[in-house]
């Protein structure tokens, strides 16, 4: 049986309560911590155990905590980063909702390695239900003796509080975060100076997303190595997975790195296989900002290997051949998906979303949804082709923050890999129109 670590007490009875997660073994990696390790001890158990962020970027967690300035003098803070705004994404709504201790319990121990005596909770405004939650779990936790002052008799003391977003993308970005938990727009910064040096209120900060946090409990008490046996090569653990799109099983899964793409795919543990019998088009694997790869790239690599779920497989190839593990975000297309509606969707969303600091982003990403909009609507001419890709090289590396490569890798890998498609929506505008929006051909007007 593939190794559980983050739902593996899901359907334990009463788990979401405090009564339920104490029983099934919570918070004792808080008692282990604080008063038994030392927090560089804590630092060094999730240095060993290659924990990568699980937001998106995956840069390993315990070198970014090792970058925290601790000369200073200065306090120091944690953010936990549950905005969750890339499209396709889920997974952290579930942990929240389902077994929300165990994000709390992550967040003391991790605070307790940073020196960090507050800690945030940035959560996507959205989610109504799950605040509540949240604030209703750090009460528990607080009554405990969990949270507020002398935890468990330690001396050490951390305040918890929940800061709700405004439903901004951007704001999923650590800086952009920053800027709107201090109270102002949420306009990504430059950097450097990065957050463990200069972050909240220009203090020593670390920005961390909640799959993350929730996998520090383990860590603790089974050990960084045991944790780094799991998975494959630098891709170590297990990773939430939102599944979604043309599949008979959508949901969250838990899975150890490695796994094949087929497997997980086609597999009655996971995804059940493509929604009646259909045949696979293609996948976006990582949420929306990440390359689109065609059935045949994503089962198997350029050199003909498995194409696994990891980091470093999924990126094989680099964005020729390649995509991004991103957030997890798994968005399966059968063979009647449209690649052009498809893009065209994604495409207003970043246009939307971006938050208009740099030209290239702040123009680019609305040229780009207007040329998908002609070629979408049966006005496209075959150089609007060429003109999105170039658009897409002009936005790409020149912005702020990585919104302007979201924006920008989507079209041009779908480009790379289904440009006859966007031909065949310039050549036959009224069959397209006809197979995606039900018209007979009469009623087409071009």
């Amino acid at each position: 049986m593939p190794t559980k670590i983050l739902l593996k007490d899901l359907h334990q009875p009463g788990i979401f309560s405090y009564d339920g997660y104490r029983k099934a073994g919570g918070y004792t990696s808080v008692e282990k911590a604080l008063k038994s390790m030392s927090p560089d001890s804590v630092m060094e158990e999730v240095k060993t155990a290659g924990l990568r962020g699980r937001g998106g970027a995956g840069f390993p967690a315990g070198l970014k905590w090792s970058f925290l300035d601790r000369k200073s003098g200065k306090p120091r803070y944690l953010i936990c980063n549950a905005d969750e705004s890339e499209p396709g994404t889920f997974k952290d709504r579930f942990l929240m909702e389902k077994i929300p201790h165990l994000l709390i319990e992550g967040i003391i121990v991790s605070s307790f390695a940073l020196g960090a005596n507050v800690a945030y909770i940035y959560v996507r405004g959205e989610f109504k239900k799950i605040i509540k939650i949240l604030e209703n779990t750090i009460e528990e936790a607080r009554t405990n003796n969990l949270v507020g002052k002398n935890i468990l008799g330690t001396g050490y003391s951390l305040e918890i509080y929940v800061q709700t977003g405004a439903g901004a993308y951007i704001c999923g970005e650590e800086t952009g975060l920053i800027e709107s938990l201090e109270g102002k727009r949420g306009n990504p910064r430059l950097k450097p100076p990065f957050p463990a040096v200069v972050g909240l209120y220009g203090c020593p900060t670390v920005v961390n997303n909640v799959e993350t946090l929730a996998a520090v409990p383990w860590i603790i008490n089974n050990g960084g190595s045991a944790y780094a046996g799991i998975g494959i090569g630098r891709s170590t653990g297990t990773k939430l997975i939102s599944a979604c799109g043309h599949i008979n099983k959508p949901g969250v899964y838990e899975i150890e790195m490695g796994l094949p793409v087929e497997e997980f795919i086609y597999s009655d543990e996971y995804c059940g296989g493509i929604r009646n019998e259909k045949k696979l088009k293609a996948v976006v694997a990582g949420g929306s900002s990440v390359p689109i790869l065609p059935s045949h790239l994503i089962l198997k690599t350029a050199k003909g290997e498995p194409r696994l779920m990891s980091y470093e497989s999924l990126s094989d190839g680099g964005f020729v051949s390649g995509t991004m593990l991103g957030s997890g975000g798994f968005i399966v297309m059968d063979e009647d998906t449209c690649i052009v509606r498809n893009l065209w969707t994604f495409t207003r969303f970043y246009h939307h979303e971006s938050c208009g600091q740099c030209s290239p982003c702040r123009e680019g990403t609305g040229w780009m949804e207007k040329i998908l909009h002609r070629i979408e609507h049966g006005h496209g001419k075959m150089h609007d082709i060429d003109l999105l890709v170039d658009i897409s090289k002009k936005i790409e590396g020149t912005t702020i923050c990585p919104l302007g490569d979201a924006a920008a890798w989507p079209v041009a890998s779908a480009i790379r890999h289904f440009r006859d498609e966007f031909e065949w929506h310039v050549l036959e505008p009224k069959e397209c129109l006809i197979r995606n929006y039900g018209m007979g051909k009469e009623a087409v007007v071009i």
